[in-house]
């Protein structure tokens, strides 16, 4: 009588462990819990990203200076000028577009495209 009451128990047991675990993962494998699951490792594979990218971007600008201080040093940038520099030219950059231009060994003016005068 007692083996039997323990095997049922058993099986009884056995059969809501089983259970249990069955409904575990059909909730596990609904399309909402997939989703919610995917966006929490999307956003943690986001953050790592960011991290790694924070980090190579600090790198980079580190070495750069170091190099550039390098560099600096081989070229004697960094030592102090004992002169001054001659002052900045300055140059007429405007061109006057109102009269027309002639090209050598022609006698029409040619005048300058200007995108802005087809509309």
């Amino acid at each position: 009588m007692f083996r039997r009451t323990f095997w049922f128990t058993t099986g009884v047991a056995a059969g809501v462990w089983a259970t249990t675990k069955v409904n575990r993962k059909i909730k596990q494998l609904t399309p909402e819990h997939l989703a919610v699951t995917a966006a929490n490792k999307a956003i943690e594979a986001g953050g790592r990203l960011k991290d790694r990218a924070v980090d190579f971007a600090l790198e980079v600008r580190d070495n750069m200076a170091r190099r550039e201080a390098e560099l600096g040093d081989a070229l004697g940038l960094t030592t102090p000028v004992d002169r001054e520099l001659p002052a900045p030219r300055g140059y007429a950059v405007i061109e006057n577009r109102t009269t027309p231009k002639y090209v050598e060994g022609s006698t029409y003016p040619t005048y300058p495209y200007n995108r802005n005068e087809d509309h």
